[in-house]
């Protein structure tokens, strides 16, 4: 049976998507991730960009909230900003629960090329952390 995982951040926009597509993708015969926001906007379009540069499905990706998934029990669940581990509520049923904070990058200001270079630097931390601390291939 796979590993439930549910990754958290503020807006479920960018690092809690890099996340969840990236452990479906390479992590894909042990682990089932999910994603959500204390608060839902959209999929950060330089986010879905840099995961399709590895070859990750972007196209099931939106954003959620936390309400969604109330209820549901979870093997893991992971925070990975500050915002969202002050706030994660009880009922979800981890087995475990854990923190692991990655910058943001769309919080920078600037040209889409300026950009991409943190946005790539941010998904390959996720993923090596990712690979690393539930393991899989590369």
């Amino acid at each position: 049976m796979k590993k439930q995982i549910l990754f958290l951040c503020t807006h479920n926009s960018c690092r809690s998507q890099m996340a969840e597509a990236l452990a479906n993708h390479f992590l894909d015969d042990t682990c089932q991730a999910f994603s959500a926001g204390t608060e839902s906007t959209r999929v950060n379009p330089l986010a879905a960009q840099v995961l399709a540069e590895l070859g990750v499905d972007t196209s099931l990706l939106r954003s959620k909230t936390m309400d969604e998934f109330s209820g549901q029990r979870f093997d893991h669940v992971v925070t990975l900003c500050g915002d969202a581990n002050e706030k994660c509520p009880l009922f979800f049923g981890g087995v475990e629960r854990l923190h692991h904070g990655f910058e943001d990058p769309s919080r920078l200001r600037g040209s889409e090329e300026d950009l991409l270079p943190e946005f790539r630097r941010v998904r390959d931390q996720i993923k090596r952390w990712l690979i690393d601390y539930f393991g899989g291939t590369q």
